[in-house]
């Protein structure tokens, strides 16, 4: 037991760093919203109608309230995490968007954002379809284009669009919202610091 002890004290001594971990899941997490935020924003016609059209779209009502709720929670989202301003508050919109995406965007497609059958959890049928898709398109780059040229910073791949991603950001989210921004690098921790505990957790 002395060097279990001993080896345990020397794991809880690493806390001293525990705040590394919500600054990458902050850090990780910022482009991706912010990019997400930013292309609505570049091209906000076409994601409100993407949000509306029920045929090749969301099929969402009121779609400019949607898309712009959508749109302002990435971007406004993107900047909070990167400060560490509001982690907790912040995160529970942007848990609910990463829901939405999952259920209304990507479930139909299975777990997989690549597809690849030998490692499915449901609706196996796309990724089924899509290798099948990915060997035609092989045989005809093979025949017509370069193909060592085009793999040549990697192999293609068939997107298949599951709910792995939107999954992922979820629980990092969620362990956002527990934890929060974290100690010394993000505003939240400041603010409780000045202002008691009545502010933001960090």
């Amino acid at each position: 037991m002395g060097i279990f002890c001993k080896l345990q004290s020397l794991l809880d001594r690493t806390r001293v760093a525990d705040f590394l971990a919500p600054l990458a899941l902050r850090l990780y997490l910022f482009p991706i919203f912010w990019i997400a935020g930013t292309t609505k924003i570049a091209s906000f016609q076409d994601t409100v109608a993407w949000f509306g059209n029920p045929d090749w779209g969301l099929g969402m009502p009121f779609p400019t309230l949607m898309a712009g709720l959508a749109t302002g929670t990435e971007v406004v989202g993107a900047v909070m995490l990167l400060f560490g301003l509001g982690v907790r508050w912040i995160s529970i919109p942007l848990m609910f968007t990463m829901l939405v995406a999952a259920f209304s965007v990507h479930w139909q497609h299975g777990w997989q954002t690549i597809a690849d059958p030998g490692f499915c959890l449901f609706n196996c049928g796309d990724a089924v379809d899509a290798v099948n898709r990915l060997s035609k398109a092989k045989e005809i780059l093979q025949e017509y284009g370069n193909y060592d040229w085009l793999t040549g910073q990697g192999s293609f791949v068939v997107l298949n669009n599951g709910i792995e991603m939107a999954a992922t950001y979820f629980i990092m989210l969620l362990a956002l919202f527990f934890i929060g921004g974290g100690k010394y690098v993000s505003i939240d921790y400041w603010l409780r610091r000045k202002y008691g505990p009545c502010v933001e957790n960090a």
